[in-house]
């Protein structure tokens, strides 16, 4: 069953987890292009998805804006109590989510989350507990990976390829 909802950490998973400033202090993060494409086939299908970080910082308010993703959350202490507010208000359960993370503090989550995954960085003790870990590293890819492997465990991998063999 398709999840109904693709909630996803961006430290570590969408990023390499470094931290880079400018001169000026200012906060930089790299972002892999094939983690968009990810998105994109979520929304080709109508599962929306949702950035919980703990991060406060506009460039992932931009990164997720850029990709209309319509539920971003910054600053995010709690993330199972906040997906599971998410959840009451599109009337579906934690069973019908999926979450992609790489820390301890994703754990509460992904323990609950139907559906969990790290990337292939993410710490032991987590890759140790979730139903999924991608050949990926964060930064890398590893988003658009798990959201592939979702496609290719519904059979639906190859129909959303075709759409884009005949652009």
């Amino acid at each position: 069953m398709l999840p109904k909802l693709i909630i996803t950490d961006i430290d570590g998973v969408w990023t390499d987890g470094g931290m880079y400033y400018t001169r000026e202090g200012d906060v930089m993060k790299r972002f892999h292009v094939a983690d968009g494409w990810g998105v994109i086939f979520c929304r080709d299908l109508g599962i929306p998805v949702a950035i919980m970080t703990g991060e406060n910082t506009e460039i992932v308010r931009k990164r997720g804006e850029k990709l209309h993703i319509e539920h971003i959350f910054l600053g995010v202490k709690d993330k199972l109590s906040l997906a599971r507010e998410l959840c009451q208000q599109m009337g579906i359960t934690l069973q019908e989510v999926a979450f992609m993370g790489d820390d301890i503090n994703d754990l509460p989550l992904l323990l609950h989350a139907g559906l969990s995954a790290s990337p292939a960085n993410a710490v032991d003790y987590v890759k140790d507990r979730v139903q999924v870990v991608t050949s990926r590293c964060g930064g890398n890819g590893a988003f658009r990976e798990f959201i592939e492997w979702i496609l290719k465990r519904e059979r639906l991998f190859d129909d959303i390829m075709k759409r884009y063999e005949s652009l």
